[in-house]
């Protein structure tokens, strides 16, 4: 039996994903704030990203029922500055955009290593973005002006360098690490804006969460293939 968790599984790409590694037979575990958003099929778990009592705590819960973790999806985050000018950003929308989308993936990724590396298998999903990569980013390569968020994509561009640093070390451990971009999705996060569908969204970090022993590690790709950091 493969064990998941999914952070954020409470509404849009991250209940998706929930969903969908639920449809695969795995027992998931849908890390939410609030139990009753956990979509059906899953086994809802508190959890507060910022929080690491919290995280040690759903760790604990996995651990003494499974004694391991098989799939980790990093999926909670949030945008603090949609619509604010880069120049117009404050300290507080990068502490606040920061705080789950960094910290929050640090806090639980720490938490749960122990029970991922017991697993013997292990995959770390972290839902990225294109709008992350610098290269992209520098280029001005399909980037729309209007997303240009100093808060949001800096955190992610964080992110991408986090997912190189655990595929590294962690690299012979049988645990991949990988980044993917589930593309302009219409989710509460974009304001419903997107063209492409959460389920959609979620298709190309249920493949990276199931990817056999010799997939890839260390990589930041969407579903049309890989992205420069």
């Amino acid at each position: 039996m493969r064990i998941a968790l999914v952070t954020g599984a409470g509404r849009g790409i991250g209940r998706e994903i929930a969903r969908q590694l639920a449809g695969r037979g795995m027992t998931v575990f849908a890390g939410v704030r609030d139990e009753s958003h956990a979509p059906e099929g899953t086994r809802p778990l508190r959890l507060d990203v910022t929080d690491e009592a919290a995280a040690l705590n759903a760790a604990k819960t996995v651990g003494e029922e499974f004694g391991k973790l098989d799939v980790l999806v990093n999926n909670a985050a949030l945008c603090g500055d949609y619509g604010v000018a880069p120049a117009d950003v404050t300290a507080a929308h990068m502490r606040t955009t920061y705080e789950v989308g960094v910290f929050g993936v640090v806090t639980v990724t720490h938490a749960m290593i122990p029970l991922l590396r017991a697993s013997g298998e292990a995959r770390i999903v972290n839902m990225t973005t294109r709008l992350g990569s610098l290269a992209l980013t520098s280029a001005r390569d399909g980037i729309n002006p209007d997303w240009a968020m100093l808060a949001y994509n800096s955190a992610k561009s964080a992110l991408n360098a986090i997912t190189v640093l655990y595929a590294n070390e962690l690299e012979g451990s049988g645990i991949l690490v990988n980044g993917v971009d589930p593309g302009h999705c219409a989710t509460d996060l974009t304001g419903h804006t997107g063209t492409r569908t959460a389920a959609q969204g979620a298709a190309v970090a249920v493949r990276m969460a199931t990817l056999g022993g010799d997939g890839p590690t260390g990589t930041f790709s969407s579903e049309d293939g890989p992205l420069p950091w």
